[in-house]
C-alpha cells in the first residue's frame, strides 16, 4: 500500500471528481490551513454543528440513537463546551477510488489546543461529505471555524482493488450529505 502524493490527488480530483469543491493547494493567509498538501489534503469544516447538551438527560445509544442530545448551529464558528463534543461535516464531497483508502488525522492547530477531530477511514468507493466528530478535552469552552482547515486525508493506494467495496456492500453512510448521525 502506498501514500498517494500531490500530483495523484489533483489529477484524482480534476479528473474523476474525487473531491469537491477540490482546492489545488494550501490556503493558508489569516485561517487554519486547507487544500491540497504534499501527500494529502486539507478539508475544511462546514457552517453546520450539532452540540451535544443534556438539556433533556438524553442518553447517548449508538444502537438506538436520539437527536434529543443535540442543539444545532450554524455560523462562521461553533463553540464547544468544556469536555464536550460536536458533529460537524465537510465543505467537500469525497468519492473515494475501489483500489483506495482514506485515513484522517486531525489538523496540528487545533490538537494544540485541547480539540481532537475524529473521523473514521473512508472506505473504497464510499461517498458523501464526512461527518466530523470534534471533542473539546480541556475544561474551557473552545472554538471551530466554519470553512476553513479541521482535518488531513491521506490517500492509501492498494496493492489490486478489492474484492468487496463499501458501495457493494451498499453502506449505510454512502451518499450522506450535511451532519449524519449514527445509524444501525
Amino acid at each position: 500500500m502506498s501514500i498517494m502524493p500531490d500530483s495523484w490527488i489533483r489529477e484524482m480530483a480534476t479528473t474523476k471528481n474525487m473531491i469537491e469543491p477540490f482546492v489545488e493547494s494550501q490556503k493558508r493567509e489569516g485561517v487554519i490551513s486547507y487544500g491540497l498538501s504534499s501527500y494529502g489534503y486539507d478539508a475544511r469544516v462546514a457552517d453546520e454543528f450539532k452540540v451535544f447538551t443534556n438539556v433533556d438527560s438524553a442518553v447517548v445509544d449508538p444502537k438506538s440513537f436520539s437527536p434529543q442530545g443535540f442543539v444545532n448551529r450554524q455560523g462562521p464558528e461553533c463553540i464547544i463546551p468544556p469536555n464536550s463534543f460536536v458533529l460537524a461535516t465537510t465543505v467537500e464531497y469525497f468519492r473515494i477510488p475501489r483500489d483506495v483508502l482514506v485515513i484522517c488525522l486531525g489538523k496540528s492547530t487545533y490538537a494544540r489546543c485541547g480539540i481532537i477531530v475524529n473521523v473514521t477511514p473512508l472506505e473504497p468507493e464510499w461517498e458523501g461529505h464526512v461527518t466530523l466528530e470534534f471533542s473539546n478535552t480541556t475544561p474551557l469552552p473552545a472554538r471551530v471555524y466554519a470553512n476553513e482547515g479541521a482535518c488531513q486525508f491521506l490517500f492509501l493506494k492498494g496493492e489490486r482493488p478489492c474484492e468487496t467495496s463499501y458501495k457493494d456492500r451498499a453502506g449505510k453512510y454512502m451518499g450522506q450529505r450535511g451532519v449524519t448521525l449514527p445509524k444501525l
